[in-house]
């Protein structure tokens, strides 16, 4: 059941837009992997958005002349989103938090995302405990999948700043 400041499981909330991304989340560009969210189900499931362009970092060293977004980046979008679902759901008290990897698993690129291509970030919640969560989630190209994998994240503090 949602307290006051958490909406109750499976609650519509809204749209996030970059700018409530970066509320939420400390991640920054060259890192930010989320442009954004277009569907959240508290405590659910969420929906992200990722254009990929040509001008991105890491496509001049992944591959010259045949640029691929390297797989890991689309699990890490994948979290990023689950981040976002996971702090959208618990309230505005814990934006900016940390929401730290612990694992991945069944990881499988199945097609390569390219320059130009608009990735669809699909994570679902299958368990949360203790602050720990766990995720299945699915990054699409149209209707391809492209990565999919299981992972899991633990609610951290706020980043230290020194």
């Amino acid at each position: 059941m949602g307290t006051p400041t958490t909406p109750e499981p499976g609650t519509r909330l809204p749209d996030v837009d970059i700018n409530g991304i970066m509320r939420m989340i400390p991640h920054r560009f060259p890192f930010l992997l989320l442009d954004r969210v277009v569907e959240i189900e508290a405590f659910r499931r969420a929906v992200g958005i990722k254009n990929v362009t040509v001008g991105e970092p890491f496509f001049a060293g992944h591959f010259p002349g045949d640029p691929i977004l390297p797989g890991v980046l689309t699990i890490e979008a994948m979290a990023q989103t689950a981040a976002v679902l996971t702090i959208a759901s618990s309230g505005p008290e814990v934006e900016g938090s940390l929401v730290y990897f612990m694992n991945i698993d069944r990881a499988r690129f199945r097609h390569p995302v390219r320059p130009g291509d608009q990735l669809r970030l699909e994570v679902a919640l299958t368990r949360a405990k203790l602050g720990v969560y766990k995720y299945e989630g699915i990054a699409r190209v149209g209707e391809r999948i492209a990565t999919e994998a299981a992972f899991g994240a633990k609610l951290m503090g706020r980043p230290h700043t020194p």
